[in-house]
C-alpha cells in the first residue's frame, strides 16, 4: 500500500514544475500590418519580445541600451547578448520553408533584462522571395540557452493586385533594356490602395510602392518622361488627385515625393470656398427692402 501512495505523492509534486514549464518565461510575437500584400511589397511587421526569465536577453553582442531623453541621453546599462533570432516562412499550401535571401539581420541588435520588452520592425520582402503569389506563413523564433522560444505563426497572402494601367520606358544608354510599370489596386484596411510596379525586361523586379488611397471614379494615369521622371497622377477623393513623382533609371528606381492636386473640374468651387471662410471677403449684405 506504500508504494502506491508514493508513486501518487510524486505525480502531485511534479505537477506546478509542469504548470511552470507551460508558461513561457519568454515570448515571442509578430503582428502583420495587413493580412494581403501586393507582389514585390517589402512586407512590414512588428516583433514583439517580453522577458519574463531571470536572464538578459538579445541579440547583437555587445549591446548598450540607453535612457533620458533624446537630448542627454545616459548608458543605462550594456550587456552581452548572442542569442539568436529569425524567422521561418512556409507556403502554407505544402508547408515548403523559403531559404533567407539576405545576409542582414532580421531585426537591430537589443538587449532586454528581466522585466522588461522590445518592439522591434522587420521586413520580410527584404529577406524572403515574396514574388510569387500564395498564402505564406510566418513564424519568429528566439533562441536563448539553447532553448527554442517560438512565436504564433502568422498567415498572409501575396497577391497580384487588380491591372489599371500600364506604361513602358526604353534607356538610350542601354538599347537592349527595358522597364514596364504598371499600376494595380487592392485593399488595404478599409480602403482601397494603389501600388506602383516595375520589372526590367533582364528579369530584375523592383520593389512594389504603395502609393496610398485611390478613389476608382477615374482611372490612375502613369507617365514616363524622357529624362528618367515617372510620375502617377490618381484620384485621392471628390476633389484632390495624388501626383506622385519616380526618378528611373537604369540601375535605380527611386521615390522623390508626392502632392496634392486640385481636380480641374472642382477647382473653381474650390476657389469660391476659399473667398468666403472666415477672414476672407465677406457676402455683401443688402437691406431687406432692397430685394423688393
Amino acid at each position: 500500500m506504500r508504494k502506491p501512495m508514493f508513486s501518487l505523492l510524486v505525480a502531485v509534486a511534479a505537477l506546478p514544475a509542469a504548470f511552470a514549464a507551460a508558461i513561457s518565461e519568454i515570448t515571442v510575437n509578430l503582428r502583420m500590418d495587413a493580412s494581403d500584400y501586393v507582389s514585390g511589397e517589402r512586407v512590414r511587421a512588428v516583433v514583439d519580445i517580453a522577458n519574463s526569465s531571470p536572464d538578459t536577453i538579445g541579440i547583437g553582442g555587445r549591446v548598450r541600451v540607453w535612457g533620458g531623453d533624446e537630448t542627454n541621453r545616459v548608458v543605462r546599462g550594456e550587456y552581452n547578448v548572442n542569442d539568436r533570432f529569425f524567422i521561418e516562412v512556409y507556403r502554407t499550401g505544402d508547408m515548403h520553408q523559403l531559404q533567407k535571401i539576405s545576409k542582414g539581420a532580421f531585426v537591430a541588435d537589443f538587449a532586454a533584462a528581466t522585466g522588461e520588452g522590445q518592439k522591434l520592425e522587420t521586413f520580410l520582402g527584404d529577406h524572403f522571395p515574396l514574388i510569387e503569389p500564395n498564402r505564406y506563413m510566418a513564424k519568429p523564433v528566439l533562441v536563448h540557452a539553447g532553448v527554442r522560444y517560438e512565436g504564433q505563426p502568422r498567415v498572409f497572402d501575396i497577391v497580384e493586385g487588380v491591372r489599371a494601367a500600364s506604361a513602358m520606358q526604353m534607356f538610350a544608354s542601354r538599347g537592349s533594356l527595358q522597364r514596364e510599370f504598371s499600376l494595380v489596386y487592392w485593399s488595404r484596411g478599409r480602403s482601397e490602395h494603389v501600388f506602383l510596379k516595375a520589372k526590367d525586361s533582364n528579369g530584375r523586379r523592383w520593389r512594389t510602392s504603395d502609393l496610398g488611397p485611390i478613389l476608382r471614379i477615374d482611372r490612375p494615369t502613369i507617365s514616363v518622361c524622357g529624362d528618367g521622371k515617372v510620375f502617377v497622377l490618381h484620384r485621392l477623393n471628390q476633389d484632390q488627385f495624388v501626383r506622385s513623382e519616380f526618378w528611373s533609371l537604369p540601375d535605380a528606381l527611386e521615390f522623390r515625393g508626392r502632392s496634392a492636386v486640385l481636380d480641374p473640374a472642382t477647382a473653381g468651387t474650390q476657389s469660391v470656398r476659399e473667398l468666403y471662410r472666415e477672414g476672407g471677403v465677406k457676402p455683401k449684405q443688402n437691406p431687406w427692402w432692397k430685394f423688393w
